[in-house]
């Protein structure tokens, strides 16, 4: 065994917070000679576009990574099954589920609101299949990179350091800071949407290990709540009466971003938790 296989062998036993840096700070370094020169002549041209692409990169270089990562650092050349992403008729149907149920509950979120006199529903500003095919596939892609990322190689990694209650609680903390990284002011007007990021992950956790740690369930559900928002939303299909204050029905329109969104989430989790 040559020098560099014994480095990349002993990383396996670093502390979790080393395996993180090494892993990010490799990940950043791959991607940043990509995304820099797409930046510096895109960004401001079109920053929808630059954005999408850069993504797209990064998420490429972290398959790839992954791959490496298993093969050379836990010598296991099937780590994505490891991680619960697996071409079988179970986590399909996990998908296809999770999807179903996510996409749902966005909908019947606003249909109570419209029941309570808070919003109202109009038909869609474009065509009603484009609208759902584009959604459809922003949210699949959006749903699998995160929950590849958060409930495989985050989650996986934690396993195997902490307890499977703890590691769900920090895999949980880290999803919901990830997502509310902004400056203080915001932070603290959107604060109410951190508790309702919280239950988000903490139920996606929750969802995959009652599902024989399958992502196919939390792919579903994470990619149906956005399916769902995102049909509501690009088509316009929603208009806010401002009966109530924001943070009851949302800030900024995010549904998660209010007390609804709250109670919303704390019902999805007790429907998962039931199916344990």
């Amino acid at each position: 065994m040559d020098e560099k296989t014994l480095l990349l062998d002993r990383i396996k036993n670093y502390p979790f917070i080393i395996r993180l840096g090494i892993f990010i700070l490799t990940l950043g370094l791959f991607w940043l000679p990509f995304a820099v020169p797409i930046y510096y002549f895109l960004g401001e041209k079109d920053p929808n576009f630059t954005t999408i692409i850069t993504m797209a990169i990064l998420f490429v270089i972290f398959l790839f990574l992954v791959k490496f990562w298993g093969k050379y650092i836990y010598q296991n050349s099937h780590i994505f099954k490891y991680y619960g992403l697996v071409n079988s008729q179970k986590f399909y149907q996990n998908l296809f589920k999770g999807l179903a149920i996510g996409f749902t509950f966005t909908w019947l979120l606003f249909t109570v609101e419209s029941l309570l006199g808070w919003v109202t529903f109009q038909p869609p500003a474009m065509a009603f299949p484009r609208l759902i095919l584009e959604g459809f596939i922003s949210a699949i892609a959006i749903g699998f990179a995160e929950e590849l990322f958060f409930r495989g190689w985050l989650l996986s990694e934690l396993e195997r350091d902490f307890s499977l209650s703890t590691s769900a609680f920090l895999s949980t903390l880290m999803f919901a800071i990830a997502h509310f990284i902004k400056p203080i002011s915001e932070i603290i007007r959107t604060i109410v949407t951190f508790p309702a990021l919280l239950l988000l992950g903490y139920t996606l956790v929750v969802a995959k290990r009652s599902h024989q740690n399958l992502l196919g369930i939390s792919i579903g559900l994470h990619s149906g709540l956005v399916w769902g928002y995102y049909v509501l939303n690009v088509g316009e299909m929603i208009t806010y009466l401002d009966r109530v204050p924001q943070w009851i029905t949302g800030i900024d329109k995010n549904p998660i971003a209010g007390i609804m969104g709250l109670v919303f989430m704390s019902i999805l989790l007790y429907i998962i938790k039931l199916k344990k």
